[in-house]
């Protein structure tokens, strides 16, 4: 995600201006938007009048700057757009003002939002951006006297070495660890939360075994994939293969996961752990809660009129961070945080126990 502009304006809300990169950035978005909020973007509109000739006449669509109050979102991933429907409050044309419109937001669309950001909102895009600075996936492509590292962003891969080192045959063979130790020393400086070694043959599985030996830490990270080809073309391989989208997405659910592990094995020796709306809320208050867990769709739903709990949840998470506390948002897509709807979609690690 790209923020090209933040700025405050009347009111006290903030003006940010965005421009999502890839589909998880889309996703992210839902998260932040709201009922209320004030989104504007470039559309086309099939034009109305406010006449006798109300209805959809066909006829051409026409290029316009709208902004809109919003009133729903939607997340089409299959789509891979999000589509933010509301009411026109200010247009290009003055004529459209007070009609209804959807701007259906896709990958490099600039996006102006304007709201009152909460503090997990404000995490939501911090994550995004970082996602697009610091690459979350390197892929190393291996094969003999030869190895290629490209990262991995949500703009695309970028080469960040070309290593070329001994065969480990003929006559004036040298060990092959030369080759591996550059390659584990180039894997380190990506600083990846996840490795995808591949290649031809079984030169990646003697490179990941002395990544083991020599460089534990690189090689925990590091998933295997065969491919026929290295450097961009094996690239393209692994790419065309979903193995990235599967690892990034894998990385995501462990990190949930240890929580919810966590979480239920505490609940199961009675020990640290709160877990439903009130329970957590009375946490909060007191300042135990050292990380508080809690549901996107849920938090979502919440905040809005269809909201069932009887606490705010806005003041919880608040009154969590104030007081020392960090702040998990779970994805409802994943098991994790379907094991933590289960719990009532809201929970706590807590600094020590209330009973």
């Amino acid at each position: 995600m790209q923020i090209k502009d933040r700025e405050h304006v009347e009111g006290g809300r903030e003006r940010v201006t965005v421009v999502p990169e890839s589909v998880d950035d889309l996703w992210h978005l839902q998260y932040v938007l709201e009922p209320g909020d004030r989104v504007a973007g470039d559309t086309t509109r099939r034009i109305q009048r406010n006449d006798d000739q109300m209805r959809d006449t066909g006829g051409e669509r026409e290029h316009m700057w709208v902004a809109i109050a919003v009133e729903d979102i939607e997340f089409h991933k299959f789509a891979n757009r999000l589509r933010v429907g509301g009411e026109i409050v200010a247009c290009s044309r003055e004529d459209q003002l007070g009609f209804h419109h959807t701007l259906n937001v896709e990958e490099r669309d600039e996006l102006s939002i304007e709201k009152w950001f909460k503090p997990d909102q404000e995490a939501r895009l911090e994550e995004a951006e970082e996602a697009t600075e610091n690459p979350d996936v390197a892929i190393a492509t291996v094969e003999e006297g030869e190895a290629h590292v490209h990262t991995v962003a949500q703009y695309g891969t970028e080469e960040r070495a070309t290593i070329t080192g001994p065969t480990g045959k003929g006559e004036y063979a040298r060990d092959r660890s030369e080759l591996f130790s550059e390659l584990g020393d180039v894997l380190k400086r990506q600083d990846a939360d996840a490795i995808i070694l591949a290649g031809p043959g079984f030169t990646k599985q003697d490179a990941y075994k002395y990544l083991e030996q020599n460089e534990p830490e690189v090689a925990e990270k590091v998933t295997m994939v065969d491919t026929a080809s290295v450097g961009d073309r094996g690239v393209h391989e692994v790419l065309k293969r979903g193995a990235v989208a599967d690892v990034q997405q894998e990385t995501r659910i462990e990190s949930e996961a240890e929580y919810i592990d966590e979480l239920t094995k505490r609940i199961a020796e009675g020990a640290k752990a709160a877990y439903g709306p009130d329970d957590v809320k009375r946490a909060a208050e007191y300042g135990a809660i050292e990380r508080l867990l809690i549901v996107d769709d849920r938090l979502r739903q919440e905040r809005g009129p269809d909201g069932e709990w009887a606490i705010d949840v806005d003041e919880v998470v608040r009154t969590a961070e104030q007081k020392g506390g960090e702040v998990t948002v779970f994805s409802s897509e994943f098991p994790p945080g379907e094991q933590l709807s289960n719990l009532g979609g809201i929970a706590a690690l807590l600094r020590y126990r209330l009973d």
